[in-house]
């Protein structure tokens, strides 16, 4: 949230001018760069028209919320109105989307899309909007997770007329998703006074801000809702464009009998997982012929594992990208490739016999193989060789073969704690982004610090988890790791560090010694007790990450420095150029540091680099026993007393 008061003080700082300074300076602090023109331009424009109705309704004591950050996402609403119900007594909110739009008219296809000049491609209709920031709040805030019926959406086009948006109206309405237009602002204005009272809304602003953020809803914990039962990821903004241009496709695909490619992409954490599974679930229970396939032996196991516990079939919807090179041409409606960065450039392998290997690429039988292929990546994920899944190659592919390619971008984040500070300060860490290392300035997304030993760490994520949290442990690819284990032998101990001794995650598919197999690492609660490495990692997501630095990647004078003989990954070749393995060990440090959603422990087996770290952290100068201390302190703040003191 950037700024809270109440209307009749808004109004007033609007009138001042100092609100659209105040806001873009708290916007700097916590997203560490200046707010587009575009984005001030729009507070200058809609704030004031909202802070009006608000005030001319008779409603200036009623707490606006700007720029409310939804928990667990880097997705914001313009503004949350807290107020007290003018008939219950009861805590009230609205939650308000703001457009300057004109015009606008519904997509041909889909009236919850909508075409804007503005926009080379369609956007989600504002009512469908704001009535997925409603759905999320409700899943995520405990404040209304019992009390659904406390809070209401609307979507104000504070500039249209009838004749400019009419057709927007075609969307379907309902309590968390309503539409009104400024040549008809008295509607508005009698819909606030129905969910709003006179009365001051600041308590119900404090109770709205104190209430229990709900743990994720993990990919893997609610997959098997999903694909059996519907019980649906709830979907904001882009995520919601990607799926419905997705069975749109589809339907133009059955109805005309033609075919087409689509692209999403988007970094870690965006939601991409999310969208195919929801995908799958949706087209599996319309009877369309539609499987899911990704690179990611780990990925694919655990789908099977969760989403087929009760329904064996259901485990047959989870592919490899190498399973289609016998596949006949569109003999599928969908394929949703997800993870389709890591497709490499042919399917054969050693193993393929004579009469399949045809030299055929890899993407060529994906695309060949369904009437709707969807490709769903991170071109910033690739850290094997050969891994080639990239936009340009799919775009290419397709208009090589004559089809049309549609590409949607995400750009919400929900990894992480959907804190962007955080992804910021990873990737200018390992220098996948320009400017320079940061120093880490505390949000309340995401959790950071750095411990003075592998000990230290263990101990600290074990603590998250007797409190009810996942924790895993994650390191480098820098020590050798035992393949095979003898029958009734416990795991060797590869990963050392002075006096401390852990295992690798198994290598395979069966489990050893009470240890889950590989693919099983991050979700089977006994994959706690050993080191996990990215092939295992990638794709998962835990409450805290521990991430040990190996001799690899250390920091020397100002600036990174790979080694590759500290590299035990048999992936790399001596064939493999040093700049190919440079970028490929940044990047699998990327993933790494990027598996937590509360929080994450970092820490250097090299003195220097953890210096680096510490001061980067914590700041220079402060004694260990001081940071470890005070992080310990702020964490329990952070996460024991903050209601408490929210209230008080």
């Amino acid at each position: 949230m950037l700024f809270r008061d109440s209307a009749a003080a808004v109004a007033a700082e609007c009138l001042s001018g100092a609100l659209f300074f105040r806001l873009t300076e708290q916007f700097v602090h916590m997203h560490g760069h200046k707010p587009s023109p575009s984005e001030v331009r729009s507070w200058e424009r809609s704030i004031p028209v909202l802070a009006s109705a608000l005030n001319d309704a008779g409603l200036g004591q009623v707490e606006m919320l700007l720029e409310y950050g939804l928990p667990l996402n880097s997705r914001r609403a313009d503004a949350v109105l807290a107020g007290v119900h003018p008939h219950t007594g009861q805590p009230s909110y609205v939650v308000v989307e703001l457009k300057q739009w004109s015009s606008a008219e519904p997509d041909d296809d889909d009236p919850s899309l909508c075409r804007v000049d503005a926009y080379a491609h369609p956007v989600l209709n504002p009512v469908d909007q704001v009535r997925g920031y409603c759905n999320y709040l409700v899943s995520f805030n405990g404040a209304l997770a019992d009390h659904p019926d406390r809070i209401s959406g609307a979507a104000y086009l504070h500039n249209a007329t009838e004749f400019g948006v009419g057709g927007l109206f075609e969307a379907e309405q309902d309590a968390y998703g309503q539409l009104f237009i400024g040549a008809r602002r008295g509607e508005l204005i009698d819909y606030l006074r129905t969910r709003l009272g006179a009365d001051s809304g600041a308590t119900a602003a404090d109770e709205l801000l104190a209430g229990k953020v709900g743990p994720s809803k993990q990919l893997m914990a609610v997959a098997a809702q999903e694909v059996r039962e519907r019980e649906q990821f709830v979907l904001l903004d882009e995520q919601l464009v990607a799926y419905r241009m997705v069975l749109n496709a589809v339907r133009r695909a059955k109805q005309s009998d033609h075919k087409e490619v689509v692209v999403v992409t988007g970094g870690p954490g965006t939601g991409k997982s999310v969208i195919a599974l929801s995908l799958l679930g949706e087209l599996y229970r319309q009877g369309i012929t539609a499987l899911h396939a990704t690179g990611s032996n780990s990925f694919t196991t655990t789908m099977r594992k969760v989403a087929g516990a009760r329904k064996r079939e259901v485990q047959s919807l989870f592919k490899y990208f190498n399973s289609f090179m016998t596949a006949e041409r569109n003999s599928l409606d969908v394929l949703i490739c997800d993870e389709a960065h890591r497709m490499r450039e042919t399917s054969a392998n050693r193993y393929t016999s004579a009469a399949n290997r045809t030299g055929k690429a890899q993407i060529d039988e994906l695309i060949d193989a369904a009437r709707v292929p969807v490709f769903l990546l991170d071109e910033h994920q690739v850290v094997r060789p050969g891994e080639m899944g990239t936009v340009a190659e799919i775009e290419a592919t397709a208009a090589k073969k004559g089809l049309a390619c549609q590409v949607v971008a995400l750009d919400s984040q929900f990894r992480c704690g959907g804190s962007d500070a955080y992804l910021r300060w990873v990737v200018r860490l390992l220098g996948l982004e320009s400017g320079g290392t940061l120093r880490w300035e505390p949000d309340d997304k995401m959790q950071l610090m750095v411990t003075e030993s592998p000990q230290e760490m263990e101990e600290f994520l074990a603590g998250r988890r007797a409190q009810g949290y996942g924790a895993r442990m994650s390191a480098g690819y820098c020590w050798k790791w035992t393949k095979k284990v003898p029958p009734g032998q416990a795991l060797p101990t590869d990963v050392v560090i002075g006096d401390w001794e852990r295992p690798w995650n198994v290598f395979g598919d069966r489990a050893v010694g009470g240890a889950p197999p590989a693919a099983l690492w991050a979700t089977d609660p006994a994959g706690f007790g050993q080191v996990g490495c990215v092939y295992t990692a990638q794709g998962f997501e835990y409450d805290w990450s521990g991430v040990i630095l190996g001799p690899d990647l250390v920091w020397r004078g100002d600036q990174w420095v790979t080694d590759r003989t500290a590299s035990k990954d048999p992936v790399f070749k001596k064939s493999t150029p040093d700049t190919d393995v440079d970028r490929l060990i940044r990047n699998t440090y990327k993933v790494l540091l990027t598996r937590g959603m509360v929080g994450t422990v970092v820490y250097s087996t090299d003195a220097e680099t953890q210096a680096k770290l510490r001061e980067l952290v914590h700041g220079a100068g402060l004694p260990v026993a001081s940071i470890r201390q005070g992080l310990q302190d702020a964490w329990r703040r952070s996460h024991s007393d903050r209601s408490a003191e929210l209230r008080s």
